[in-house]
C-alpha cells in the first residue's frame, strides 16, 4: 500500500483549490511547498430493490387503521401493547368504591395520519391473555392471544381536530384524543395491587404477569392510516375529604384523573403489519428501479464505490495528504399515488451485514458503519455528509473488503434529544418538523413504522463529493 503522512486539518487553512482534473496545473505557490486542495465527484453507484417483509417496531409510535392507495397498495395496522404501571397510587381520603370509571387515552398529533382525515373509523381493544414474545416483529399474529367474543370497548373517531377532545401540549401543538371505556373493573384491580401487592407495580415484567396488555383492533372503516402518539389508561376518582368546622362540620368532594398505565420505550409495543404491495410497484422493481416501499416492502442495496474513491487519492495525494470530507447525495423521484404518500423523512445506510444488529441492539450511527440522511423536500434528495470518517478508517486499514462497501438503505425514525432538556417524547414525532435538529442530539434511530412511505432512490443521479489536501515538500 502507498504510505501517507496525514497532516492536520487546521495546518491546510487558507490553501488554493484545485480541482482533480486541472490539479496539475496549479499556479506557482509563493512560497517553496505547494498545498492543493483536491475535489473529485467522478464516481458511481448503482444499486438493487430487495424484498424487506417485516420490521421491529421499538418505538413508542403506534399506528392504527387500514388504507388502499393506488400505486401503493393495500395497507393495515393494529396494535399490541404491554403498559408501564405508575410506581404510586393516590390513596389519601381514597376507597376503591370512589373509582368512577376508566379510559384508555389515544393520543395523535395534527396531521398524524396518512389518508382521508374525515372518514369515520372504529376500534375495538381486548384484554391479552398471555405474554407477548420477545423479540416480536411487524408480521404477528395476536389470533390466540386474546378473546375475539370479549372486547373491553370500543370507540368511533375521525382524524378532525374539533371538539372537547382537542387540546395543545406544552410546546404549542395540537393534539387530538381518541377516548374508549373500559371496564370499572381494571381500577378496582389496580387499587387493590397497590394495597396488597405493591412490588408488582415496581417492575414493568411483573406488572406484565398481572396485566399483559391490549389488543387495539380496527373495528370498521378504510381510508386513513392513525399514528398514535400516546397510549395511556386514565383512572378517574373522586376522594372525600372532611372539613373541620365548628360551625358547619362537613365533607368535601374532590375529583381527579390519573395516568397509572402507559406505553414507554422500556415494555413491548407492536404494530401488526398487513401489507399488499400494488402491482404497479412490483414492476418497477421488477425493472430494476431502486424503489425504497416501508414500512414493510422494499429495501436498496447497494456497492459504495470505496476502492475507486481510494485509489483516485492515492495517485494525486503526494507525500503528504489530508481527507477534507466525504459527501454522498441520492436525489429521489416521487410515485404517483392517489393519497399523497411521501418519501421517509429518514433513511439509513448501513453496512448489509451489520443490518440486523443495528436494530436488534438499538444502535445510533457511528459514521463507520452507520450513517442517516435527512430528507430535503426544496431539493428532493438525502444526503450523507459525515462520510469522511469512513474513509479515513478504509486508508488506516490498508485495504478494502466486500464488506467494507456493501450497503443497505432502509427508512427508519429518528428520534433527538436537546442538551438542555432530559426528554425525547417529542423527537419521536417531531424530530424533522417543529423543531431545529441541528441543534439536538440523536437518541434512537429505530425501523420506520410511522406510515406509509415510499420513493425511487435515482442513483443514476447521485453523488459522491470527495476532497482532500496535499502538499509537496519543497516544491517537488
Amino acid at each position: 500500500m502507498k504510505k501517507i503522512a496525514l497532516l492536520a486539518v487546521g495546518a491546510l487553512a487558507m490553501l488554493p483549490v484545485v480541482s482533480c482534473e486541472d490539479s496539475s496545473s496549479a499556479g506557482a505557490s509563493l512560497v517553496q511547498d505547494e498545498v492543493e486542495i483536491v475535489m473529485d465527484s467522478a464516481f458511481t453507484v448503482s444499486g438493487r430493490p430487495v424484498s424487506n417483509d417485516l420490521v421491529q417496531s421499538r418505538t413508542i409510535l403506534q399506528l392504527l387503521g387500514s388504507i388502499k392507495a393506488d400505486g401503493y397498495g393495500t395497507f393495515s395496522s393494529d396494535i399490541v401493547c404491554q403498559y408501564m404501571p405508575a410506581a404510586n397510587i393516590d390513596t389519601f381520603g381514597v376507597k376503591a368504591d370512589y373509582i368512577d370509571s376508566v379510559k384508555l387515552e389515544l393520543c395523535m398529533y395534527q396531521g398524524a395520519f396518512a389518508g382521508d382525515s374525515t372518514v369515520p373509523m372504529g376500534l375495538k381493544v381486548y384484554m391479552l391473555n398471555k405474554q407477548l414474545p420477545s423479540p416480536i416483529y411487524s408480521d404477528f399474529d395476536p389470533s390466540g392471544y386474546y378473546d375475539a367474543s370479549s372486547p373491553l370497548g370500543g370507540a368511533t373517531y375521525s382524524a378532525l381536530l374539533d371538539g372537547a377532545e382537542i387540546a395543545t401540549d406544552a410546546n404549542g401543538v395540537l393534539y387530538k384524543s381518541i377516548y374508549v371505556d373500559l371496564p370499572r373493573e381494571i381500577g378496582l384491580k389496580l387499587y387493590d395491587l397497590f394495597l396488597n401487592s405493591p412490588q408488582t407495580l415496581q417492575s414493568p415484567q411483573a406488572f406484565a404477569k398481572w396485566f399483559p396488555g391490549l389488543y387495539i383492533a380496527n373495528s370498521f372503516g378504510s381510508g386513513r392510516v392513525t399514528r398514535i402518539n400516546s397510549n395511556r389508561i386514565n383512572v378517574y376518582y373522586h376522594s372525600v375529604h372532611k372539613i373541620t368546622d365548628e360551625t358547619n362540620p362537613r365533607d368535601t368532594t374532590l375529583y381527579h384523573v390519573s395516568s397509572y398505565m402507559g406505553v414507554t420505550p422500556e415494555v413491548i409495543s407492536n404494530n401488526n403489519i398487513s401489507y399488499t404491495m400494488s402491482d404497479d410497484l412490483k414492476t418497477m422493481a421488477k425493472d430494476g428501479e431502486t424503489i425504497l416501499v416501508g414500512p414493510t416492502g422494499y429495501d436498496v442495496e447497494f456497492t459504495f464505490p470505496a476502492q475507486d474513491i481510494l485509489d483516485k487519492y492515492y495517485s494525486q495525494s503526494g507525500s503528504l495528504a489530508v481527507i477534507n470530507a466525504l459527501n454522498f447525495s441520492i436525489p429521489v423521484k416521487t410515485i404517483d399515488n392517489d393519497y399523497g404518500l411521501l418519501p421517509p423523512p429518514y433513511i439509513l445506510m448501513v453496512k448489509k451485514s451489520q443490518k440486523d444488529k443495528f436494530f436488534a441492539t438499538t444502535q445510533i450511527n457511528d459514521n463507520l458503519s452507520s450513517f442517516y440522511a435527512t430528507y430535503d423536500s426544496s431539493t428532493q434528495s438525502y444526503s450523507f455528509s459525515s462520510m469522511r470518517d469512513y474513509i479515513i478508517d478504509l486508508v488506516k486499514k490498508g485495504e478494502v473488503t466486500s464488506d467494507d462497501v456493501e450497503f443497505v438503505i432502509c427508512p427508519v425514525q429518528v428520534s433527538f434529544y436537546s442538551n438542555s432538556s432530559s426528554s425525547s417524547l417529542y423527537g419521536y414525532y417531531y424530530g424533522y418538523y417543529g423543531y431545529n435538529t441541528t441543534s439536538m442530539q440523536v437518541s434512537t434511530i429505530t425501523p420506520y413504522v410511522t406510515e406509509p412511505v415510499m420513493t425511487i432512490l435515482d442513483l443514476d443521479n447521485a453523488k459522491i463529493d470527495f476532497t482532500f489536501s496535499k502538499q509537496t515538500l519543497g516544491g517537488k
